[in-house]
Formats: C-alpha cells, sequence, structure tokens
C-alpha cells in the first residue's frame, strides 16, 4: 500500500489554511491522518505555528522531538492514566480538563510547577466537558492550575453549532475571563465570538482547532495505491482462498497489497440519515451476505469484489472473463479512509520526480 503525496500542492494548501486561520491549532493524532504522526509535526513546525494538539498522553513522544511548541492533548486528564499523570508539569504540555474532580487531583499532585490546562465545556456533543452549572469552577481553577483557557468541542458545523458556540462562550467567559478554543466552526464564527467578548479594549483570543481540513483538505495532492502481488486464473467453481469460497465465474484470481492491516475493509458505522445512505446500506448489505462485498480498488476502470475478506495485509479481488486484468508489479488504485490507513510507503511527488520518504 502507498501514499504518493504531490509535496508542493499539500503545502501549498496547508499555508492557505493557516494563512485565513488565526491562531489556529493543527491536530496531529492517531494514525496521523494517514500521514504519520511524525510527519505532521514536521510540518507543523515549518508552518511556524506556535501549538498542535494530540489525541492522548501516548503520543505526546511522538511528537516532541519533531515540533518545538506547546503541545496540547485533547483526551481529558484523567488520574488513572499513568502517562498523563507523569507528563502532568511538563511545562510544554497543554491538558484538557473536564471535571471537578480532576481539577483538585491535578492541582495536588506535587512539584513547583503548576500543570497546564485548558477546561473543557460540555455541549451538545455529550461527551466530555463542565456543565453550565460547573462554569464558575474556572475561577478556582485559576488559583492552582495555569489555565489557559476554555475549550469548545462542538458537532459538525451547522447554525445551530454556531449559535450554540456563542452561547457557550459567552457563558464561560462569564464565569471566568480566557481565551475560548473551538471546533468545527468557520474562522469568520470564531472572530465574531472574538469581538463579542471583547471588553474594554481588551481583544480576546480565540483559536481554532483543525486537522481534516488542514491535512486532508486538498484531495488532488495525495493519492493510494497498491501493488499487484500476484495473479491466477480461474475456472467458475473453483475453490479460492482461506474459506475455500467459489469462484463465481471464469476470470482472475487478482492478490493485491493491503489487507485489514492497513485499514483496508474496515468501514466506521453511518448515521444513514438520508433515504440514499439508506439505501446504500442495505444494498452493500445484500451484496455482503451473497458474498460478492464491493472492494475499495480498482481495475481495468471498474471497482471489483472480495472474494473473501481481507488479510492482513493483502486482499484476493475477483476479476471477470471479458476484463483486462493487471499485470504482477502494477500499481491499481485503492479508496481508504485516511484516518484508519496504515500504509507501507509513502512517497513524495515533487517537479523533480518521486522520491520515497
Amino acid at each position: 500500500m502507498t501514499l504518493t503525496i504531490d509535496t508542493d500542492a499539500w503545502r501549498a494548501h496547508q499555508r492557505a489554511v493557516v494563512e485565513r486561520t488565526p491562531g489556529i491549532i493543527p491536530v496531529a493524532k492517531g494514525n496521523g491522518y494517514g500521514f504519520g504522526l511524525t510527519r505532521l509535526a514536521e510540518e507543523a513546525q515549518s508552518l511556524g505555528v506556535r501549538t498542535i494538539a494530540v489525541g492522548v498522553p501516548g503520543e505526546v513522544a511522538a511528537v516532541r522531538d519533531h515540533f518545538d511548541g506547546d503541545i496540547v492533548v485533547l483526551q481529558p486528564w484523567r488520574p488513572f492514566d499513568a502517562r498523563a499523570v507523569e507528563l502532568a508539569r511538563d511545562p510544554r504540555v497543554i491538558w484538557t480538563v473536564s471535571r471537578l474532580d480532576d481539577i483538585e487531583v491535578l492541582a495536588n499532585l506535587g512539584g513547583d510547577v503548576r500543570p497546564r490546562v485548558i477546561l473543557e465545556v460540555l455541549t451538545s456533543m455529550r461527551r466530555h466537558g463542565l456543565s453550565s452549572a460547573d462554569l464558575d469552577a474556572g475561577e478556582e481553577a485559576s488559583a492552582m492550575l495555569d489555565v489557559q483557557g476554555w475549550t469548545i468541542h462542538l458537532p459538525l458545523h451547522s447554525e445551530a453549532t454556531e449559535a450554540e458556540a456563542r452561547d457557550l462562550a459567552a457563558r464561560a467567559v462569564d464565569a471566568f475571563r480566557a481565551p475560548v478554543w473551538l471546533s468545527h466552526v468557520p474562522v469568520s464564527t470564531a472572530e465574531a465570538i472574538s469581538h463579542e467578548l471583547s471588553a474594554q479594549g481588551e481583544r480576546l483570543e480565540t483559536r481554532l482547532r483543525v486537522g481534516t481540513e488542514l491535512w486532508l483538505g486538498d484531495r488532488s495532492a495525495y493519492s493510494t495505491s497498491a501493488t499487484v502481488l500476484d495473479l491466477h486464473e480461474v475456472s467458475r467453481g473453483d475453490r479460492i482462498g482461506y474459506h475455500q469460497h467459489r469462484a463465481p465465474g471464469d476470470g482472475w484470481v487478482v492478490i493485491v497489497a493491503g489487507g485489514t492491516a492497513n485499514g483496508v475493509g474496515m468501514e466506521a458505522p453511518t448515521s444513514g440519515s438520508t433515504m440514499r445512505a439508506k439505501a446504500i446500506s442495505v444494498a452493500t448489505g445484500a451484496m455482503e451476505a451473497a458474498g460478492r462485498a464491493l472492494s475499495p480498488y480498482t481495475l481495468d476502470g471498474k471497482k471489483r469484489t472480495f472474494l473473501e475478506p481481507p488479510h492482513m495485509q493483502s486482499s484476493m479481488i475477483f476479476m471477470p472473463k471479458g476484463s483486462t486484468p493487471p499485470q504482477v508489479g502494477d500499481r491499481v488504485p485503492v479508496e481508504v479512509r485516511m484516518t484508519t490507513a496504515l500504509f507501507d510507503i509513502v512517497r513524495e511527488r515533487t517537479d523533480t520526480g518521486r522520491v520515497p520518504a
């Protein structure tokens, strides 16, 4: 499995996003959006931003040697996480705090350095955060911790999201005046909130966490492909694979790189919020029940079906007679979710050609 990056286009997109997003906090978490945490830390460093966000305490080590600024941990600090406790007073790490009990525990760990934190406000996401009734704790927390601001993690952008952002930001700042960190709202909304909450000539800073739009916003800047590892001609009824399914017709078994270890065939549940989405879900389920699950691989211009579930690092694809099979060593397009994909090779494509990264 290969990820090829058009480096110039990818970085041009990054710069454009940073330029139109004052105070941006790039998010690098999980598999690094398919690019890897280390690479994203290096990109953030070259962009000149002062803060980067990671998902969990265990990811701090993956970025700190490649990025000189502050590191925000988005998962709320918990006293039962040994890595979080160990790093609690690291001067470069900013912790998300979402419970009153954790504020007290974090403040009483001992040591000379006050932990740096952002206080999370509970939103309609209902995931983490202090309720509106608990926002007064911000003032008390500031006496024990180095409070960097409030953080508001919102649902995906909509008019309701913007209204919620304004309301919660106003409530939080009224309880304790501090910068507001936001997600899933446009720059214009963040700037409007900053203006609305400014007082007596003092402009209140708002900062936006951005991940998907920053790294994946220009789909033309990168491509994903898989190498053909083997090819076998088969006849209808031939037994194939671990599970010995029968070939559905005359054609070829194409063995391509990429399996569950790379994120192939791993799908997240969908909301099915539209009739079209529900119809697709029903159709997909029917195909899978019939043993004809559509694969993410495109061969001879069409998506082809799996012959059986993907293996750890390869997949078996069926191509019927009448199509033109690839040759061993060819690379074919594969469509993957970048947030779950792990690539064997990452290549950079520049004006001077392709160079393994």
